[in-house]
């Protein structure tokens, strides 16, 4: 969001057309598959037992903790990724603090950006979950008639911008995930990203000249 400078500074806002403002959806779902994938519940939590277990909270409530938290995440995320819970969740893991926090609430303000493969035994490790196919897909799309509802759409296969949502190539993210989370902003800087983490050193930059290091 943008605000003018002046008198108005702060008082009127713009918000990019791409921006979604979440509507709110349960909490309880996510609570009962935490349980089930062995959080325990704050009634029960023992602190001398688990004494480094991670906090999770909820809307701003404890619930629980969780003794692995970096499986815990994961599974959450796959699931918004796989359409299994609503797009608007967000998922905020402080590994610092020991804290996982979800909102499920309405009125944040997200985001939309493109999801980068990181699965350990994915061969697409490092790139774009997006591929020809969506592109594909979605120049297809417009060859079909704007006017439809969405039983039309769903006869005819219309893909869409949701279509990218609900095969998690494409996910929101709020402001407070987005501190949490590792985001490049150019194809440049995700090839970077892809060599460090394959290993190779880069050569480092000995012209002395200070203009190339900025990028447009």
């Amino acid at each position: 969001a943008e605000t003018p400078e002046g008198q108005a500074c702060g008082l009127v806002k713009n918000l990019a057309l791409m921006c979604y403002v979440t509507v709110g959806t349960p909490s309880d779902p996510i609570i009962e598959f935490m349980i089930q994938r062995n959080m325990e519940v704050l009634e029960e939590y023992e602190p001398l037992r688990a004494p480094n277990a991670t906090k999770v909270f909820v809307n701003g409530v404890w619930v629980g903790v969780h003794r692995d938290p970096a499986h815990l995440v994961s599974t959450v995320q796959d699931l918004r990724r796989g359409h299994l819970i609503s797009h608007e969740v967000s998922l905020i893991r402080d590994i610092r603090d020991r804290e996982f926090k979800i909102f499920t609430d309405a009125g944040r303000v997200c985001r939309p950006l493109f999801v980068v493969d990181n699965g350990q035994n994915s061969t697409n490790k490092g790139n774009l979950v997006l591929n020809k196919s969506h592109i594909r897909r979605l120049e297809d799309d417009a060859g079909m008639p704007l006017a439809m509802d969405t039983e039309q759409r769903k006869a005819i296969g219309y893909f869409g911008f949701q279509g990218l949502i609900d095969e998690g190539v494409v996910e929101y993210l709020d402001a407070e995930e987005e501190e949490t989370a590792m985001i490049v902003m150019t194809p440049e800087d995700l090839d970077i990203s892809r060599q460090l983490q394959a290993g190779y050193q880069l050569r480092p930059d000995e012209s002395g000249d200070l203009n190339k290091r900025v990028k447009a």
